[in-house]
């Protein structure tokens, strides 16, 4: 069908590959006991290959609509062999997402709301644990590996080890940061270090927030004052509402998503923690379901490892074009 387009460099693919290893060999796990010698394309098989892709963290709409793509399919399909099967099932999947939001050409992602004038300013959400921190440092790292001037600004005042993480991080991208102490408003926070980038011309400014969803009307009112202050400084931020969650909470993740995304407007996702877990089918989860573009995922510690997320490259690295190739990995582990 030609869905798939070689977009990556060849060190990306292979960070992505590499990162995705223990999600590839769980996901064939799962077809090796459905695709098993010549087949027929029937609801017996469709309804094995549905329970194999909803337990690898598809999930279950992801799911639905695949199967339903190689139904349409089947009726002109007879006995296929397992290569032509799993060919059959990479194609309506990689179909399925070429057909949305998922399937952009551009890989590299783009500022949004730069002028001469002002900086673009990213406000980062997510809750405690999911590598929001680490995830602010590796952003401020690419921005500034870019050649854009960056400042970071510490408005999780909730817990002081937050302002401390993020200092940390900030030493080593080599880049500023804008903090006060633990209990300090958080929008007074956010205020000052756009007025600081402001003056000093940054070009970007990236504000963590606190990392809690217990009361979502708290978080709505302090993330709806931190937007107030900040369009005051620089008319329009934030630019982008980064939610970071954890990919290896699989399903949870989606409906801490949805959570999230009714506390505040998230415009963008960042996956994280890809490389620890076998649950990296979630991806195709969340990128179907929330309408939500997911803008980075993480795939493994070092700072190049925040990649920008492209929906077929992934699908390339979690099913690879060979079936033989990927039941390497199973007989491997």
């Amino acid at each position: 069908m030609g869905f798939f387009k070689k977009l990556f460099s060849g060190k990306q693919k292979e960070s992505l590959d590499s990162g995705l290893e223990k999600s590839r060999t769980n996901v064939f796990q799962k077809l090796a006991r459905v695709f098993t010698g010549k087949r027929k394309v029937d609801e017996s098989l469709l309804e094995e290959l549905e329970e194999a892709l909803i337990s690898a963290d598809v999930g279950v709409d992801t799911t639905m609509k695949v199967l339903d793509r190689m139904r349409r399919r089947a009726r002109f399909e007879a006995f296929v062999e397992v290569e032509e099967l799993y060919q059959m099932l990479r194609d309506e999947i990689a179909g399925l997402f070429s057909e949305g939001a998922g399937a952009s050409e551009s890989t590299t992602y783009q500022l949004p709301g730069a002028t001469p004038d002002f900086p673009t300013v990213i406000m980062v959400v997510g809750v405690n644990g999911v590598g929001k921190t680490t995830t602010i440092g590796k952003l401020a790292h690419r921005f500034k590996s870019e050649g854009h001037s960056v400042l970071l600004g510490a408005a999780d005042t909730f817990r002081a080890a937050a302002i401390e993480q993020l200092e940390v991080w900030a030493g080593r991208a080599g880049v500023p940061i804008i903090s006060q102490h633990m209990g300090a408003d958080p929008a007074a926070v956010a205020f000052d270090t756009l007025q600081a980038a402001v003056s000093r011309k940054s070009d970007v400014v990236i504000i963590d927030t606190a990392g809690r969803l217990h009361n979502k009307r708290g978080l709505m009112e302090e993330l709806t004052k931190i937007r107030r202050v900040m369009d005051k400084v620089v008319p329009g931020a934030p630019h982008e509402v980064l939610l970071v969650l954890d990919g290896s909470t699989g399903q949870n993740a989606v409906e801490q998503a949805k959570q999230f995304a009714q506390a505040t407007d998230v415009s963008g996702l960042v996956l994280t923690k890809l490389d620890g877990t076998a649950k990296g089918g979630v991806v195709l989860a969340i990128s179907d379901q929330l309408h939500i573009p997911v803008r980075f995922i993480g795939v493994g510690e070092k700072m190049e490892d925040l990649q920008d997320f492209h929906v077929l490259e992934f699908i390339d690295s979690l099913l690879p074009e060979n079936f033989s190739d990927g039941m390497a990995s199973v007989t491997e582990s």
